[in-house]
């Protein structure tokens, strides 16, 4: 986003905030958000309030309650239907689940299908057909407790709680039950906190002693930490349905007003995260069954969690930022480590070694490069060799030792410098100066540490 374009959005960003609320009570609007104005088509330059509606109608088929205005305090409205909707899945109870990532994982991570155990009886409208219906989501990462480092498994609230006959202590399976999970056989753990609030969609659930977690993502990686989304970066999610899908961030302003259902109603949530797929790598963004996944940018940095999408064509997604997900939680992301191994390990760049001078004159020395083991240092590391120029004194007939890092004594060929009868600075003819002498054991434990190093190089790393 160029420094214009937050400007602009800047300024229209207060105008938008005041007239939400009264845009969101009006019947059939679904959604308010900061977007280029699109005439016949065409995306246009200039910024708009734009306003989402479950159904667009013809002006002379609204009555005047359903009527957006043309433009607000000089900033233009555009209208667009669009049917926001939950992306988590629910099938009745004796329903057959569709066949998607229904893996039961040994290791509790990111992307992966997830339920509660618990069956929820629905009826109409919210549903076709009344019934007991289970449901399923995606865990999206694994976090720590900010009080007591505990693991414990993110979702939304929609995903694990259902409804308002939620309660602590609702146990879940993985994979979802949905997706073939049984309880107890299955269960992994049990809702610890959750929200449902103007910003956040979003709980955590315990895991269970002897349950192994790892701060990752399927077929994503390592979670890297955490972002604040910005219009234009691209991003990446893993779902249980969709699977590894890549889009990117067009508004951070998007409200949006969802119908959660049986017990709970309408819920606005605002200042949303607005992400379109990218058309080269994905043909959807999200679908049902994906909420609940965390929203990874390029460095694998969570920006979001995804809790709703667009339908029909699934190539819109919302996702609430990720900090403020953390907060209300009081979690923190589980971040991976890179391990650490000592073991010696060959210099890279090749380490500057004795240089000999020019004897009549200060002279800038030529140098002289061997490759050279180094002293126990940490892996994964490059030796930080620290090389300088060196002038060499009048008097001086060896330059000293240039280098900063894995300092060794001169090699068979530089060891001692024989003087001349014509040295400048009064040398006896025939005196040796320099360094004292290394014997020919050393060089073969150089040669035999330097073999070493390179087998160990060569086998796989633990």
């Amino acid at each position: 986003m160029t420094p214009e374009d937050q400007r602009a959005r800047a300024e229209v960003r207060p105008v938008k905030e005041r007239v939400e609320d009264q845009l969101l009570s009006m019947p059939n609007v679904t959604g308010v958000d900061i977007r280029r104005k699109v005439t016949k088509g065409k995306e246009t330059d200039r910024l708009a309030i734009v306003v989402s509606v479950a159904q667009k109608k013809p002006r002379n088929a609204l009555s005047s309650e359903e009527v957006i205005p043309t433009e607000i305090d000089g900033i233009p409205t555009d209208v667009v239907e669009e049917q926001i909707v939950l992306h988590n899945d629910r099938v009745l109870l004796d329903e057959v689940a569709p066949l998607v990532d229904a893996t039961t994982y040994s290791t509790l991570q990111g992307g992966i299908s997830m339920g509660p155990c618990r069956s929820v009886f629905l009826s109409p409208p919210d549903v076709p057909s009344a019934g007991n219906y289970i449901f399923v989501g995606t865990l999206g990462a694994i976090v720590k407790d900010r009080t007591s480092g505990a693991r414990m498994a993110l979702t939304n609230f929609h995903v694990a709680c259902v409804d308002s006959t939620w309660a602590v202590g609702n146990t879940m399976t993985q994979p979802g039950r949905n997706d073939g999970g049984t309880c107890p056989a299955n269960k992994f753990g049990a809702i610890v906190r959750a929200t449902l609030s103007d910003h956040v969609d979003g709980s955590v659930v315990s895991i269970d002693a002897g349950k192994t977690t790892a701060c990752s993502i399927v077929e994503i990686g390592d979670v890297k930490g955490k972002n604040t989304a910005a219009v234009g970066m691209a991003i990446r999610k893993r779902g249980r349905t969709s699977g590894l899908t890549y889009g990117k961030v067009t508004s951070v302003d998007q409200s949006v007003s969802i119908n959660y259902g049986d017990g709970l109603g309408t819920h606005t949530l605002k200042n949303q995260i607005r992400i379109e797929v990218d058309t080269a790598h994905s043909t959807v963004m999200s679908d049902h069954g994906d909420s609940g996944s965390v929203v990874v940018d390029a460095n694998n940095k969570v920006i979001g969690l995804l809790y709703a999408g667009i339908d029909p064509g699934h190539t819109v997604s919302f996702a609430n930022p990720i900090q403020n997900v953390l907060d209300e939680l009081n979690v923190d992301l589980c971040v991976a480590t890179v391990s650490i191994v000592t073991k010696p390990v060959i210099c890279s760049p090749l380490v500057t070694r004795v240089v000999v001078c020019v004897q009549t004159k200060p002279a800038t020395c030529s140098l002289v490069t061997k490759p050279i083991i180094c002293n126990i240092v940490t892996t994964p590391s490059v030796c930080l060799i620290r090389t300088r120029p060196a002038t060499c004194p009048v008097v001086t007939k060896i330059c000293p030792i240039v280098t900063r890092a894995c300092p060794i004594g001169p090699g068979p060929v530089e060891r001692r410098i024989q003087s001349s009868a014509g040295d400048a600075g009064g040398g006896d003819p025939g005196a040796w100066y320099g360094s004292d002498p290394v014997d020919d054991a050393f060089w073969e434990g150089y040669y035999a540490a330097l073999d070493a190093v390179t087998e160990a190089e060569a086998e796989p790393e633990d």
